[in-house]
């Protein structure tokens, strides 16, 4: 067992790798990085699928034999992520069982050109949810205003939800309390009201955003400031009368998970986000080079509770250089939906050009 990620796991953080492939799950690479670095759950998106279907022939079986079976499309694609995922959930039951559900658990996305129709995503969502017949498997739900109803109603439907694309404090709390929505009407309606959710931050598109926009003092700064925010409303949400009703009545609290927590500035500590953003019950959802880098030189800083009077400040500083908070909050979760979409294209893209070629 690492030491660096021991420890980590020991301060309360729960260690999600970002990424998945299928090369991984045949040569026990994932299995490794469970029983050597502490991993105990995992995430994925559009662009990680892309990645991996792209840049490997891993998949090219598997394409072929679903061709022939008549699939294509985003159908085909879902068979192949639920195969994936289905293997990893397995590899992740374990701890799963033995923390009564509050780890172990694995993502999978609607179509990101779902991410401003809520009708259509409460359907994928309880669609893929079926399919894919999983007890540790979140769907993924992007935090936009138009996915907030899907958000409630994929909880009220029973449906396990990351709440994914969300940027700042206030996107964080909408989200926390259309979760929370979800669970009161499931306790009106005398349904059972333990259906867990995790709510992504995305934390190093804030620095990569301001990056060459404000003097190097305050480079590298603004993600870890809008943790330290998210995580004092985190905390206040969670000795809420409001979650604590809930929870009498048999929830569990949503969890905090920081997502794009791998270094964008190449001049930068290849670990920031991961030992800047240590809180207990949350969770850090990294990059495999993140991750290894980690495992490699590792350290902690000060808690992030200990921290949460220093982000005022820092948003205020940035406010003086020109940097509208809110705005940019916005404009981030409007760039993250898109670059979802591409990625999805060219996902679906390298699918069809494989099915050809290999058909």
């Amino acid at each position: 067992m690492n030491s660096n990620t021991s420890r980590l796991h020991q301060a309360g953080v729960s260690l999600w790798l970002d990424n998945i492939t299928r090369g991984m799950l045949k040569n026990g690479k994932l299995e490794r990085y469970i029983h050597d670095l502490s991993i105990t759950g995992l995430t994925s998106n559009p662009t990680i699928f892309d990645n991996a279907v792209a840049s490997t022939n891993e998949y090219d079986e598997a394409i072929l034999q679903k061709v022939k079976a008549g699939r294509s499309g985003e159908a085909l694609f879902f068979e192949l992520a639920i195969e994936d995922l289905s293997q990893a959930a397995q590899l992740f039951r374990p701890v799963f069982d033995l923390t009564n559900g509050i780890d172990g658990w694995i993502s999978l996305e609607v179509s990101p050109l779902l991410a401003y129709d809520a009708d259509a995503s409460i359907q994928a969502a309880v669609s893929l949810h079926k399919k894919a017949d999983q007890p540790n498997l979140f769907i993924k739900i992007p935090g936009t205003p138009q996915g907030l109803p899907a958000i409630e109603q994929a909880i009220f439907a029973g449906v396990p939800v990351n709440v994914t694309l969300l940027f700042s404090a206030e996107q964080y709390l909408a989200a926390s309390q259309a979760y929370l929505r979800g669970i009161e009407r499931r306790i009106a309606a005398g349904l059972d009201p333990d259906v867990r959710s995790v709510a992504s931050i995305f934390i190093s598109r804030w620095d990569k955003a301001t990056m060459g926009k404000v003097l190097p003092a305050l480079q590298n700064t603004l993600g870890i400031a809008v943790a330290q925010r998210t995580n004092a409303l985190y905390r206040d949400l969670l000795n809420s009368d409001q979650m604590l009703r809930v929870m009498n009545l048999g929830a569990q609290p949503q969890r905090l998970l920081w997502a794009s927590t791998g270094t964008k500035d190449p001049h930068a500590s290849d670990i920031l986000y991961i030992r800047s953003l240590v809180a207990p019950y949350t969770i850090n959802t990294m990059p495999e080079e993140t991750l290894l880098a980690f495992a490699d030189h590792g350290e902690m800083e000060t808690s992030l509770s200990a921290e949460k009077n220093k982000s005022d400040q820092v948003l205020e500083d940035f406010k003086k250089a020109g940097i509208d908070y809110d705005q940019l909050a916005e404009q981030l979760q409007k760039d993250g939906a898109a670059a979802f979409v591409n990625s999805w294209k060219n996902l679906l893209a390298t699918i069809e050009a494989k099915s050809t070629i290999i058909s």
